[in-house]
């Protein structure tokens, strides 16, 4: 079901006031952790493009502009070493020139973009696989949306389903969720270390994540996304089957507040606690993949039970103030592209009314938080690009491209 959300004008006219204030990319800064540089997707030119490219498209924007923040892009040395992944470097820039592709130009940079990003790829997947022949323990790094090979997956499922490194990286994930020794408690996918990733004296026996940006949801999104559009292997399925029992376990329910799933999980069953209901960690992500996995499984059950979740969180004054940021990551619109998506998704007609309705109402809070706002951070993740990308898909129904795929929404 395609729903649209019939905003207000004032909703596109924030957009584009905007898209108007961010339309030169010397509005980046210099940055010490390197959030800004050319070709981060998270805070650089290579995000604020995404914004400008679905407005060209979409006949709401200019494409001048577009081509100006592609070309902004590569004003740098593009990396293809340890630190490519789909939020930099060549992985990122060839996931942004792919969903530019309908502008024109860029053949000859995009198809060396496409071979950097297979390479890189491949050879994530010889190190991967090695360190599951030798029963090592999985690294957040190897396998994780942001740094690993799932979003590596994310790309190469957009750019090309049909080539032999799109079924590799399937093939590996699925591969993930298989026992690694015949002592080992907690599951295959458990990491031995802290929330970032290395080893870490408040988490001494690891932890199991749930959430989309660095755990298995976003591998649960991207194997669903597979099988529904029929490039998954064969087991993909069982594997995928095999993910959703684990997140079951840990799926909890407050009355009235419904489902919700923590973010992570320890060894401890007592310190579970509900997330803020953010992108990243909390139920605009994780209950997006449950739909999704619903969807590929032909799961009802699994399908109401996140359709529900979104549902109660949008009705839920408290967890709606618990999303004061405006960005995709932390933020309000994160859970504004999320319900977007499975409104539209949804297989319910009922359900997918109920979601539609709550949809004007959290785009004009947004609308409002981002009129508000200076352009003093203008990145896709945390800032303004990201909060006009998920007001633009409000306020014009069903988005020009896929951008949000690097979010593992679609």
């Amino acid at each position: 079901m395609t729903t649209t959300l019939h905003a207000t004008p004032d909703v596109l006219e924030v957009v584009a006031t905007t898209a108007g204030m961010i339309r030169d990319p010397a509005v980046i800064g210099p940055s010490a952790d390197g959030r800004t540089r050319p070709q981060s997707l998270a805070g650089g030119a290579v995000g604020i493009a995404l914004l400008h490219i679905e407005r060209a498209l979409a006949g709401h924007g200019d494409e001048a502009t577009a081509h100006v923040w592609l070309r902004a892009t590569a004003s740098e040395p593009v990396s293809a070493g340890s630190n490519a992944n789909l939020f930099h470097g060549a992985p990122s820039l060839a996931f942004v020139l792919h969903t530019a592709q309908p502008l024109g130009g860029y053949r000859r940079a995009f198809t060396n973009l496409n071979d950097a990003a297979i390479t890189i790829t491949q050879s994530r997947l010889a190190a991967a696989h090695a360190r599951i022949d030798r029963g090592d323990p999985l690294t957040m790094r190897e396998f994780d949306l942001v740094h690993g090979l799932t979003g590596l997956g994310v790309y190469h499922l957009r750019a090309h389903p049909n080539h032999p490194i799109t079924r590799d990286v399937m093939a590996y994930l699925a591969r993930i969720t298989e026992p690694l020794g015949a002592h080992t408690v907690q599951p295959p996918w458990w990491l031995p270390s802290g929330l970032g990733g290395s080893l870490d004296p408040d988490f001494p026996y690891g932890h199991g994540n749930l959430g989309v940006a660095h755990g298995i949801s976003a591998v649960i999104a991207l194997l669903s996304l597979a099988v529904l559009h029929l490039h998954a292997p064969p087991a993909a399925q069982e594997a995928l089957a095999a993910l959703c029992d684990w997140i079951d376990q840990h799926r909890q329910h407050d009355d009235p507040a419904g489902p919700w799933w923590p973010g992570y999980v320890t060894t401890d069953p007592i310190h579970r606690w509900r997330h803020r209901p953010s992108w990243c960690y909390g139920t605009a992500g994780t209950a997006r993949a449950q739909q999704l996995a619903g969807l590929a499984l032909h799961d009802v059950t699994r399908q109401q039970h996140a359709e529900n979740a979104m549902l109660a969180v949008l009705r839920d004054p408290a967890q709606l103030a618990a999303l004061p940021e405006i960005g995709l990551c932390h933020g309000k619109a994160g859970l504004l592209q999320a319900a977007s998506r499975m409104a539209a998704a949804s297989t319910d007609p009922y359900r997918a009314a109920q979601l539609a309705a709550e949809l004007p109402r959290l785009a004009a809070d947004l609308a409002t938080r981002l009129a508000a706002r200076p352009v003093a951070d203008p990145e896709l993740m945390n800032g303004t690009a990201g909060a006009a990308l998920a007001l633009h898909t409000a306020g014009t129904g069903t988005p020009a491209t896929c951008w949000d795929a690097f979010l593992s929404l679609a």
